[in-house]
């Protein structure tokens, strides 16, 4: 019985100790950028502003070299700008609004390292010497002429930001025309703790803060016919708050899961279709891949696709929406769909299955190898091609020099992005 009871309390002691991990959005309150005498910045600023630059101060913590790129967040007539700076060292970035104040541009917001939980305060100034002059008026700004440096401190933590950082402009973003940034989980995977959790409709609205031009979301039906957004196929403490539900998702209604059901950060189950009003009318993405995770008609992914393409056209919006086949089971629903060939979708079988569905894009895991001959095959055939899930940063770097694939999927989009976008 002293045994047993040993055993006991060494579980008790060790679950007691166990350390919880987080990685907070610091507070970025900043006097001088909150002051009524900062206003917002004009597009045109904005645009000058990105680029690729030099950090001459700082580079220990963070690499020599940034990609520096707006992003928005709109809600109704409001909208969220965000310059974000992809770094070279372990996946780390900055995330900052801009203003203007008297002829100086000041950056605030904060960094976080994604394979660590390290994160702190950024905040960054553009003098009237050192560039603000040319980005504050609608001329063109060179490059060869025209000096940028952005000068600043960042902090360890919640602390007051004392750590000198220096960027320099060098020069512009690299892009090739129909390249996708892919987030995996609509942005990110909740255990990487980030501000919201994995395939909700927040986590969307940060996804091209990340450095994402794109999403994957997982598709699953509730017992009602209710397609929504969820990983798993059953409720667990991974996905959601201990509440005492068990079992398979779709062995619950979608009004017990509003009910019953929180996320991580305490967020509702998103809808399809809360989903998709989202990216088309809060974000930039330009491309979603339905992960298709449930065994049944796809009929009702269909109309919904084909719905928002439609929203996305009438504003103007370019968006790619693609049904996603990861299996055959999926495949053989899909061949069911009437004029199946002229439905945009995503296969990640054989070449022949993506022929045989007339598939706009293929999308075979990354641990096949690059695959350069199958994807020329494949592009000259008019399609893309896709890999997943490539989130070790030494993989990425590889895949982006070496490879021909036309997008990316990864839980850390920034990394991602920063080798595509510094790239000569």
């Amino acid at each position: 019985m002293k045994k047993y009871l040993y055993i006991i309390c060494g579980c008790l002691v060790f679950l007691s100790c166990r350390r919880e991990f987080e990685a907070p959005v610091p507070d970025t309150a900043w006097d001088l950028f909150d002051s009524p005498s900062a206003t917002r910045l004009a597009s045109f600023t904005r645009n000058k502003t990105e680029g690729v630059y030099t950090l001459d101060e700082g580079a220990d913590a963070f690499g020599s070299l940034t990609a520096a790129k707006w992003s928005y967040t709109a809600n109704g007539t409001d909208t969220v700008y965000h310059l974000s700076f992809f770094l070279g060292r372990a996946g780390a970035y900055f995330i900052c609004e801009g203003k203007q104040r008297d002829s100086s541009i000041l950056l605030n917001g904060y960094w976080r390292r994604m394979t660590t939980t390290e994160t702190g305060k950024v905040r960054l100034t553009i003098t009237k010497e050192a560039g603000a002059r040319h980005l504050l008026q609608q001329t063109p700004f060179n490059p060869a002429t025209d000096n940028m440096t952005i000068s600043g401190v960042y902090s360890l933590g919640n602390t007051t930001p004392d750590l000198p950082i220096t960027l320099r402009y060098t020069r512009p973003l690299r892009t090739i025309a129909s390249f996708e940034v892919l987030a995996h989980r609509g942005g990110g995977r909740s255990a990487d703790l980030l501000p919201a959790s994995e395939n909700s409709m927040e986590m969307i609205k940060l996804a091209s803060q990340f450095g994402a031009t794109g999403i994957e979301i997982d598709v699953r039906m509730t017992k009602d016919g209710v397609p929504i957004l969820f990983h798993d196929a059953t409720l667990n403490e991974r996905v959601i708050q201990k509440n005492g539900l068990l079992g398979p998702i779709e062995n619950y209604t979608f009004n017990q899961l509003q009910t019953l059901v929180r996320l991580p950060k305490g967020e509702r189950i998103p809808t399809l279709r809360q989903a998709l009003d989202a990216v088309v009318y809060s974000t930039p993405l330009d491309f979603v891949w339905l992960d298709t995770k449930y065994n049944g008609s796809l009929q009702i992914l269909k109309d919904i696709q084909a719905e928002y393409r439609a929203k996305a056209a009438s504003i103007n919006r370019s968006l790619d929406i693609v049904i996603g086949i990861p299996d055959k089971d999926v495949l053989k629903n899909f061949k069911q769909l009437p004029s199946y060939q002229n439905v945009p979708s995503l296969v990640e079988l054989e070449q022949q299955d993506v022929r045989d569905v007339n598939a706009r894009v293929w999308a075979p895991q990354w641990t096949l190898g690059l695959q350069n001959d199958e994807v020329a095959q494949t592009q000259s055939e008019g399609r893309r091609a896709f890999t997943w899930t490539l989130d070790v940063p030494e993989n990425i770097e590889d895949y982006m020099k070496q490879g021909r694939f036309n997008g990316i999927l990864s839980n850390y989009p920034s990394i991602v992005a920063y080798y595509y976008y510094v790239a000569p």
